[in-house]
């Protein structure tokens, strides 16, 4: 099953979007996962010798930086969420008996844990059974709750 931003099935973002908000629901059961997905790998790597020598001919004086940082699209398109009990469920019920919605699209981290947390608040997921979600931002537990 693809994913469906606004009722259409996505296949690229636009390009400034960093994340996105999604939803998965089994259609049997209507047991969901409320999570985020970066569409970028941003990450910050050592310098390789030939990149310090590429900076000290574009540079004159000062001290070269110790790292870069390198973009790398991500592989969101066959992502099923980072939570091992749901994981195990989707490979139960079957790919085909679940539906994979994008909720918001966020063009910085920030935007992400915003809207992340926000979602997951408003729908009520660590009190609703019918979620898996049993954490937001790792400070609000549903054993904290009961």
């Amino acid at each position: 099953m693809n994913w469906l931003y606004e009722n259409k099935e996505v296949q690229t973002f636009p390009e400034e979007t960093f994340g996105f908000v999604y939803k998965i629901t089994c259609n049997k059961t209507n047991r969901s996962y409320i999570g985020r997905k970066q569409v970028v790998s941003v990450r910050n790597v050592p310098l390789t010798q030939k990149d310090v020598l590429v900076w000290k001919e574009s540079h004159t004086g000062g001290r070269p930086p110790k790292k870069k940082q390198v973009i790398k699209p991500s592989k969101w398109e066959n992502y099923w969420g980072s939570n091992a009990d749901f994981l195990v469920y989707v490979k139960e019920q079957g790919l085909e008996n679940f539906t994979r919605e994008v909720l918001q699209l966020c063009n910085t981290k920030k935007q992400l844990t915003y809207w992340e947390t926000k979602y997951q608040f408003s729908m009520g997921v660590l009190e609703s059974e019918d979620s898996f979600c049993d954490n937001i931002l790792g400070k609000f537990f549903r054993k904290d709750l009961e």
